[in-house]
């Protein structure tokens, strides 16, 4: 009998330990998942997580160096949004609106990173309706305002898309640094600069056009290796005295060209 309940009591004793051992396990990874499903801290001029290592970035050129119409402005509108809704969470959105000196007006910049919606976080963690107001009033908003500008069309007598291009591959946030660099450029693409102008043939490809790889060697030894990694979704804006030659021969130059600069690019129409 006394045997009978030692036994017991030691089967009690290791069992109460074992329950000791796994609530302290328990503790620990509630107290773990706790600490890494913390957001990081963020930069509030950017919202970025405040790293050494720039976020993925997605940028996205209005080429406004000619008009277009109230439907493209619409459709152009809807591309953005889109854009928008397949971010990542952290990853960077610039809108840049081209102007006729291959320069980005920073009247009508935006540069964030995306703080996320309230269905991406683990409710357990952070408040789903806080994060939506946070993605609402800093991300979506100013991005909506933004947006009101941007589809605005103004005419200009230059189109220096390439070095647009090139350009922003030198800057900070968008140099090789930055993981997934994406571009989508809504554009006519009908280059009109010192490099080369698609202008002057009457609708059809100049007879006077640079080799494709001489253009790419000059914008190389301009601006570098900016682009090499690149992904470029051109938007293709058409125009109709020119829509066969967009689609055809120009296309086909862009493509050798953007090659050369190691830009993985795909066309689509507006």
């Amino acid at each position: 009998m006394a045997r009978r309940r030692s036994k017991r009591a030691k089967r009690q004793s290791r069992q109460a330990i074992l329950n000791f051992v796994l609530a302290g396990l328990a503790v620990v990874i509630i107290g773990f998942s706790f600490y890494a499903l913390q957001p990081e801290p963020y930069d509030e001029l950017t919202l970025c997580e405040i790293s050494d290592e720039l976020p993925p970035h997605t940028a996205v050129i209005i080429d406004k160096t000619d008009e277009y119409s109230e439907e493209q402005a619409t459709l152009i509108a809807a591309i953005i949004r889109r854009t928008r809704d397949r971010l990542e969470i952290g990853e960077r959105l610039t809108l840049f609106e081209l102007d006729q000196y291959g320069q980005f007006d920073p009247r009508g910049e935006f540069s964030l990173c995306n703080p996320g919606r309230g269905d991406q976080v683990n409710a357990l963690f952070r408040n789903p309706a806080q994060i939506e107001q946070r993605f609402n009033e800093k991300f979506d908003q100013p991005m909506e305002r933004i947006l009101e500008d941007l589809v605005i069309p103004k005419e200009a007598p230059n189109s220096p898309v390439l070095e647009a291009l090139a350009r922003l591959g030198q800057t900070e946030a968008f140099s090789d640094r930055a993981p997934r660099r994406r571009i989508v450029i809504i554009s006519d693409m009908l280059q009109n600069s010192d490099v080369f102008t698609a202008y002057g043939g009457g609708g059809a490809m100049p007879e006077n056009m640079p080799a494709a790889l001489a253009v790419a060697d000059a914008t190389m030894r301009r601006f570098g290796n900016s682009l090499d990694g690149v992904a470029l979704e051109i938007r293709l804006i058409p125009r109709q005295r020119y829509v066969d030659m967009q689609r055809g021969a120009l296309k086909d130059y862009w493509d050798q060209v953007f090659r050369e600069l190691g830009v993985t690019v795909t066309w689509r129409d507006l």
